[in-house]
């Protein structure tokens, strides 16, 4: 997915990757080998907000990784593997937060035993971490994402970017979803040519995501003729929003689109959009991925009709598509009573196959586990083992994937409704 602070300290980020080299105490939960003759044991760990809207997200996202682990016997091949999951948010902020990213940067790296990290969900933690974990003894050290969808963390978006990410010169990060590039092109592609909508006002939540997101939806609008009236960022520590939704009604939109994540006060944020411009049906109103999976969403009626999109196959389409994503959320279902509250849940555990190959495939350093990302043929999950049902394949130039699923959704009496795959280009 997704999202976070905009990265303007470049000078933070070298800070903390001295920081991280210096680190030589234990990790921020412990986390212990394997004694005695038998096989080594590798740590791997999750990295995502387990404090406040995304609370429930993340718990189904550590839930299917423990699944999965559990299926293939904690093992990637000679290896016997142990999970530990990591806190990066705080509840004073409740979403992720930079100076935690920072402190589980320099955690993951002294917890000499682990090997690899499943996250962030939010892009601006990952362009925290990342360079700490490029530096890491032993290393580069492999981050993977299941949610991450701002372009700058693999390919040229903001000055500097991708480049600085890697200050060893050798890439560290993989994402198993598409990039905001793409989501926000399709996103205004959906608005003008399926809902036939003229006229759209842009709000983001001025992270480093929402941002992103925002530039790719009204990018691609003015290439398709869609009348962008306005990009401007919203202020999380708003108590309401009347005023700014108040100021947008004498523009006459018949398109809202939030960019951004729901953490930040979205759920004032479209209470005060019905309140002034009305309901769903009157102005439509769309979000990004960083709307999608949240339960407070999902139980807000304001929400009702609004459209949503989501950087893959959503979890019905791939239980409808039967194969090894079927049989994963049944599984799921059967163990934890009901299915995730969020379809990133899967692609965690997709991303961890992606850990796990790498492992498979090394000598059991840090080192070895990264270059089986990033050498050769890199890493290719086949479809009819992939726990998405489709194949998944790491580019080892980049570290981007090959699927650019972008899915439609709408929120219906408080589910998120499949409504089309939407055509990426």
């Amino acid at each position: 997915m997704m999202s976070s602070t905009r990265v303007w300290r470049s000078a933070a980020l070298i800070a903390l990757a001295g920081l991280a080299l210096a680190a030589c105490g234990g990790s921020s939960g412990g986390g212990s080998t394997g004694g005695g003759g038998g096989a080594k044991t590798l740590i791997i760990s999750s990295d995502l907000p387990l404090q406040g809207s995304s609370k429930d997200a993340s718990a189904a996202m550590n839930n299917a990784i423990k699944l999965y682990l559990d299926q293939v016997g904690n093992k990637a091949g000679k290896y016997k593997i142990q999970f530990k999951s990591y806190d990066d948010s705080t509840a004073a902020k409740g979403s992720y937060d930079d100076a935690t990213c920072a402190k589980n940067a320099q955690d993951h790296v002294a917890n000499t035993n682990e090997v690899a990290v499943m996250g962030t969900y939010n892009s601006a933690c990952a362009k925290l971490e990342v360079p700490v974990l490029n530096q890491a003894p032993d290393g580069p050290m492999l981050m993977v994402s299941h949610a991450n969808t701002n372009p700058g963390l693999t390919k040229a978006w903001d000055p500097g970017e991708p480049d600085k990410y890697y200050p060893t010169g050798q890439r560290s990060y993989a994402r198993i979803v598409t990039t905001d590039d793409f989501q926000g092109a399709a996103d205004s592609t959906f608005v003008m040519q399926d809902l036939g909508k003229k006229r759209c006002y842009v709000l983001n939540d001025n992270t480093t995501y929402g941002q992103g997101v925002a530039t790719a939806f009204a990018t691609n609008a003015k290439k398709i003729g869609l009348t962008i009236l306005g990009n401007q960022p919203w202020d999380p520590k708003q108590p309401n929003y009347t005023a700014l939704f108040q100021k947008i009604k004498a523009k006459s939109p018949d398109c809202i689109f939030v960019a951004g994540i729901y953490d930040l006060n979205g759920g004032q944020l479209i209470k005060d959009k019905v309140k002034v411009l009305g309901d769903n049906t009157k102005v439509m109103l769309m979000g990004p991925d960083g709307f999608s999976g949240y339960d407070g969403l999902h139980k807000q009626k304001e929400g009702e009709g609004m459209y949503l999109s989501f950087v893959g196959l959503d979890t019905e389409s791939l239980r409808k598509n039967g194969g090894g994503a079927a049989k994963f959320l049944d599984a799921y279902k059967a163990k934890y009573g009901a299915d995730p509250s969020t379809s990133y849940a899967l692609y965690a555990a997709a991303a961890v196959q992606v850990i796990l190959a790498a492992i498979e495939k090394s000598d059991g350093t840090r080192k070895g586990v990264t270059q089986a990302v990033f050498s050769g043929a890199g890493i290719d999950i086949p479809a009819n083992v992939s726990v998405i049902g489709k194949e998944i394949k790491i580019d080892p130039k980049t570290g981007d994937t090959n699927n650019k699923d972008v899915s439609i959704l709408q929120l219906k009496s408080g589910t998120e409704t499949f409504v089309k795959a939407q055509p990426v280009e």
